[in-house]
């Protein structure tokens, strides 16, 4: 009803309302030179960061109807802005203006310019005086008997900033407040008042307990979709409130599952912000068919949308392989074009899965080295921790590490310390060194600032700089700046939470003991779960001889050789390959540095085994091969 006098008033320079109440409208939610350098363990090496917005604000509605899926009209999905305004002949608005005057009512009055596209600035101002006589004592104007016609008329002195104790909005308040105790408003007036009272009196006000009750009784089986995303909407600009209504919360879920397929890219996007923003994480059958639902919407979502998307799955920690490999359908030719926020939010989306997509991270790694300048510090940490994890190495590498050392030396102390430490971390795990921040993270002022207010290190930062530590020393014999001080190292990679080495698998372990035994005669010849004086964990460790025969695990002296034996699970691979992650990548490469014959059993191997007698060959094959001097 109020559309075109918003669009009117939104237009007036200086209306004459005094702006004594604000209102937060938040958006919906070359060479390295030596600074990132590749090293290998044979030469020397060579050289070479819309949000949702903050809790407790109104979230002011989106312009535009409410988008619908499908019908194969998608002019009718899009959320638009209103377009320049045609010009109007004088004479016109006078025309208007006499018409003004001669309405009665106050629902005549918000009907005949709720007609008017546009509406002229004069026009609008002449409407809120005559609005400003209504409601008994100002004209012989009467309320009208439509409620959407006053909360709409108050949500528009709201939005207009409004004095909360002039005459209008007093009047218009306790008239909606009247008819909200009759219980004659529904749930798009109710979602509007609600609105206004957080604008106009705040999260504590009893009349806003009564909205909720009220919502809270309506009939969700005649909700529709703008009915739902309005009232998540509500209690998302009131979260304390929304946490004591679970109830209300479990009814939203149950009456939005439904209408999932008639949302449309916009529409979607925001109901998933305000889940997030609610931490709505337990809805997971909403969640999923939402996610389900996004898959299919890729093509169509603007870079906003998808990046809201996106985020807001991350926050909630819900994984869903279906929109991955959506958006790698979709990746190929969007580098330089990918907005940041979309590229940070899907590189740790396949971090999240441990999907190794390389359409959607080579698309990333083309955006960041497109436009390096628009990521911020975060944003930047997101997709290299991305990269490292999943230990991938762009085709454009040499550039793009480039661009980042380019980017640490111009902004270093831009970026947050945690996230300084994971870029630079990820950066070791691919092999690219970053021997020119090293002195900077091994400083006692930077060590300081990391561990922030709190009284200690925490443990992953700890082991993430015991490893740059060991990178260093193992990987650029070359660096001879400061040392990483012993109390800040830690003496096991192997955690269990958040450890940088992945656990052995179960399943696969004990029938690799079992051939081991048998291959081996007895089972004091090798030693599992070893714990080596450099943090990491050996899954089976052989000892040799000088002649190469195997001794006993338990000899100490005369031990000229060492096989680390890795039994290589599922959790120690990409989820859609044979791809070693980066952290299990990194180790077996220490591990050769300090002069172990690292050897692999990996479960796509020895799954295709179907025998014991058979497992124990491929043992044997593995460890005594003929160009190895091992015996038995």
């Amino acid at each position: 009803m109020m559309l075109a006098l918003r669009r009117g008033l939104w237009r007036l320079p200086d209306f004459g309302v005094r702006r004594a109440l604000p209102v937060s409208c938040a958006p919906p939610p070359g060479p390295l030179r030596g600074g990132l350098r590749r090293a290998y363990a044979h030469r020397l090496p060579s050289e070479d960061g819309s949000a949702l917005g903050p809790a407790g604000q109104p979230q002011c509605p989106g312009p535009g109807p409410w988008d619908r899926a499908g019908g194969g009209r998608e002019g009718e999905d899009r959320e638009r802005e209103d377009g320049p305004a045609s010009p109007r002949a004088p004479g016109e608005e006078q025309v208007h203006l006499r018409t003004l005057d001669g309405l009665a009512s106050a629902e005549e009055v918000l009907a005949f310019v709720d007609a008017l596209d546009p509406l002229p600035d004069s026009v609008a101002a002449r409407a809120v005086e005559r609005l400003g006589g209504a409601g008994g004592g100002g004209g012989p104007a009467a309320w009208p008997p439509c409620g959407a016609s006053l909360v709409a008329a108050l949500r528009t002195l709201v939005l207009l900033r409004a004095d909360p104790r002039g005459s209008l909005p007093g009047r218009l308040l306790a008239e909606c407040l009247r008819r909200l105790a009759g219980g004659g408003l529904r749930v798009p007036e109710l979602c509007a008042l609600a609105e206004s009272l957080l604008a106009l009196r705040g999260p504590g006000c009893e009349a806003l307990a009564g909205v909720l009750q009220q919502l809270q009784g309506a009939d969700e089986a005649a909700w529709g979709p703008a009915d739902v995303l309005a009232v998540y909407g509500v209690l998302q600009a009131c979260p304390e409130l929304a946490g004591r209504r679970r109830a209300l919360l479990a009814r939203l879920a149950r009456a939005a599952l439904p209408l999932v397929p008639q949302l449309g890219p916009a529409s979607l996007s925001r109901l998933l912000a305000a889940l997030a923003g609610l931490g709505q994480a337990r809805a997971r059958p909403l969640l999923g068919r939402l996610a389900r639902h996004a898959a299919r919407l890729v093509p169509r979502f603007t870079a906003p949308e998808l990046g809201r998307v996106l985020r807001a799955l991350g926050h909630l920690g819900h994984r869903d392989r279906a929109l991955a490999h959506a958006l790698e359908r979709h990746a190929a030719g969007l580098g330089p074009g990918l907005a940041p926020d979309v590229a940070s939010s899907a590189a740790e989306l396949c971090g999240r899965e441990l999907l190794l997509s390389r359409p959607i991270l080579d698309a990333v790694a083309g955006a960041f080295l497109g436009r390096p300048e628009s990521f911020s510090p975060a944003q930047i940490a997101s997709v290299f921790e991305a990269f490292g994890k999943l230990n991938y190495v762009p085709p454009n590498s040499a550039a793009l590490f480039a661009k980042l050392e380019a980017r640490l030396c111009a902004q270093l102390d831009s970026f947050p310390p945690k996230a300084l430490l994971k870029l630079l971390h990820s950066c070791s795990l691919l092999e690219y060194h970053p021997v020119n921040f090293l002195p900077k993270i091994f400083s006692p002022f930077f060590l300081q600032r990391l561990q922030g207010e709190e009284s200690y290190l925490d443990r992953v930062s700890l082991a993430q700089l015991t490893q740059l530590f060991l990178s260093s020393v193992l990987e650029c014999p070359f660096y001879k700046g400061p040392k990483l001080l012993p109390k800040y190292r830690v003496k096991s990679f192997l955690t269990p939470c958040c450890s940088l080495e992945t656990p052995v698998d179960f399943q696969l372990y004990k029938p690799v003991m079992l051939a081991l035994t048998d291959l081996l005669g007895a089972r004091l010849h090798f030693a599992s779960k070893v714990l080596t004086p450099y943090c990491y964990t050996i899954d089976v460790e052989i000892k040799l001889d000088e002649g190469g025969f195997v001794l006993p695990a338990s000899v100490d002296e005369d031990v000229y050789g060492r096989v680390a034996l890795c039994i290589d699970g599922p959790q120690r691979f990409c989820s859609n390959g044979r791809h070693l992650l980066g952290k299990e990548a990194i180790k077996q490469r220490h591990l050769q540095l300090l002069g172990y014959r690292v050897v692999q059993v990996p479960h796509h191997e020895a799954e295709l085994l179907r025998s014991r007698l058979e497992l124990v060959e491929y043992l044997q094959r593995k460890l005594f091969s003929q160009d190895t001097a091992a015996c038995w």
